[in-house]
């Protein structure tokens, strides 16, 4: 398995905001850590996240929800589920103004991360 490090994320931040606009700010570490950290977790010894579409749609659903950053959450989170998914073989068929979509309704508390998996499982190629 694929992953990016803390410093990689932050990185590709970095290289949005300067491309797209915006604050290059990191808000909250312990957020962009919870959402870094949280597809990683194991309970009882089982991971609760045990394939990597489902540690993908984790960390992004993460990174867009918790806000770590100032600015380019929704932006962030879409660019690292999409190169997770790539660097590990997962090739993704959308319309991009479905993928919007999804990523908005994600940010508004709209859709669930449950949702947001069956989403990326659909757009599988």
């Amino acid at each position: 398995m694929k992953w990016l490090m803390k410093q990689q994320v932050l990185r590709m931040h970095a290289k949005i905001m300067a491309e797209t606009g915006g604050s290059n700010v990191l808000r909250d570490d312990s957020m962009l850590e919870s959402a870094l950290q949280a597809p990683l977790q194991t309970f009882g010894g089982k991971e609760l996240y045990p394939t990597i579409v489902e540690k993908v749609v984790r960390l992004g659903y993460g990174l867009i929800s918790k806000h770590p950053f100032i600015d380019g959450n929704k932006r962030i989170g879409t660019h690292v589920m999409l190169v997770l998914l790539s660097l590990n073989g997962i090739e993704l068929t959308y319309d991009d103004d479905d993928l919007i979509q999804i990523i908005l309704q994600v940010a508004s508390g709209n859709v669930s991360e449950g949702r947001l998996l069956i989403w990326v499982k659909q757009h599988m190629a």
